[in-house]
């Protein structure tokens, strides 16, 4: 097999991974919501369809990155994720999963409060936004171009920070949830984490929905650190748990 078809088999089965991933994740979620919830997605059968088809165009363009890095990690030792725990001291494992979700945090800010401004919010945005309200199938609902800014953040990441194989895996399964449970339209955590002292500073649905009914707030997607800083957060959206 050549170089280039082997790169393009690993691109091809990333996308169906993480195709995969999605549905398996947003169907648990909105078969939650039907069991907690039930009817909170009533007459949104055409919505979800079209979030379904956008995520999965989505998981396409996340995996071919993800696939092409995890091929030249494979076959000739691409990045700096590594296998044996005892290769970097054991206080690295947390430290470098803070270091990879604040990184991505700060990325999602930036690009995604760029992205509302009213050019590229008609260009881009604008997909992600017309679910309203979203579904747990919204969470890659994107368009391609708003897609291929998530796409490259992790890719990028593993070439200037070690990371053990398995805490890449929490990241991306913390990626996943979060990114699902933010959309799904009520509150998968419970009170006293919402409403308490780390509610204050991670995000959960209650915080992401207020900016799917008010845009202009809200930016973040783990922390709310920046939000508070740029004077862009607005508080809880105001669902019940």
């Amino acid at each position: 097999m050549t170089t280039l078809l082997s790169m393009a088999v690993a691109a091809l089965l990333m996308s169906l991974i993480v195709a995969g991933r999605y549905l398996l994740t947003s169907g648990g979620f909105a078969l939650a919501t039907r069991m907690t919830q039930p009817g909170l997605y009533q007459g949104q059968a055409r919505q979800i369809v079209r979030e379904m088809g956008w995520s999965l165009l989505s998981a396409a363009i996340y995996g071919v990155p993800a696939g092409v890095i995890a091929w030249g990690w494979q076959q000739h030792g691409w990045t700096q994720i590594y296998r044996d725990a005892h290769a970097r001291p054991l206080w690295w494992m947390p430290l470098s999963l803070m270091i990879y979700l604040l990184a991505h945090d700060a990325w999602f800010y930036w690009t995604h409060r760029a992205m509302h401004h009213p050019r590229l919010f008609k260009a881009m945005h604008a997909v992600h936004h017309a679910s309203r309200p979203p579904t747990a199938w919204a969470a890659m609902s994107f368009h391609p171009w708003e897609a291929l800014t998530g796409a490259v953040v992790i890719p990028a990441l593993v070439f200037v920070v070690p990371i053990h194989v398995g805490v890449l895996g929490l990241v991306l399964l913390i990626m996943t949830v979060m990114g699902v449970t933010n959309h799904m339209g009520w509150e998968a955590f419970p009170r006293w984490l919402v409403n308490g002292r780390a509610g204050r500073w991670l995000i959960t649905a209650s915080h992401h929905q207020r900016h799917h009914k008010q845009y202009r707030c809200n930016y973040g997607l783990y922390f709310r650190h920046w939000d508070r800083l740029c004077g862009t957060d607005k508080g809880l959206g105001g669902f019940g748990h």
